[in-house]
């Protein structure tokens, strides 16, 4: 198995419930709440508060979370670089969605406004 699937493999067998603590520690930490993470995460996933606690609650991986996403329409809108990697050029799709979300989280520590991480044509 090469690095890359490797990496892809990890991606994919990471639980949300484990890596959301720290979207929430990010964001709170640049002034941002964690109802706005929600809304990014609603936005991205198409899962509503009570969707969303039953992810974190249920300890799915990023593979399980992404299978019962609606992914957003826009999401392919989403570009640009985190760790590492342009977002649009990563050709696992598993791993491309998971860069999607930490992209948006990014973008929200960072203060960008709601209107442009929600991404509409």
């Amino acid at each position: 198995m090469t690095s890359a699937n490797d990496h892809h493999e990890r991606v994919a067998k990471l639980t949300f419930a484990a890596v959301y603590p720290h979207y929430v520690t990010k964001v709170e930490k640049k002034g941002r709440t964690r109802e706005e993470l929600h809304q990014v995460i609603s936005w991205l996933t198409g899962f509503n508060e009570k969707a969303l606690q039953k992810q974190i609650k249920d300890q799915i991986t990023f593979k399980e979370f992404f299978q019962r996403a609606k992914l957003n329409p826009n999401a392919h809108l989403i570009t640009g670089v985190i760790c590492g990697y342009r977002v649009e050029e990563i050709d696992n799709p598993l791993t491309q969605q998971v860069r999607y979300l930490d992209k948006l989280v990014d973008e929200l520590a960072k203060g960008k406004k709601m209107e442009k991480i929600l991404r509409s044509e």
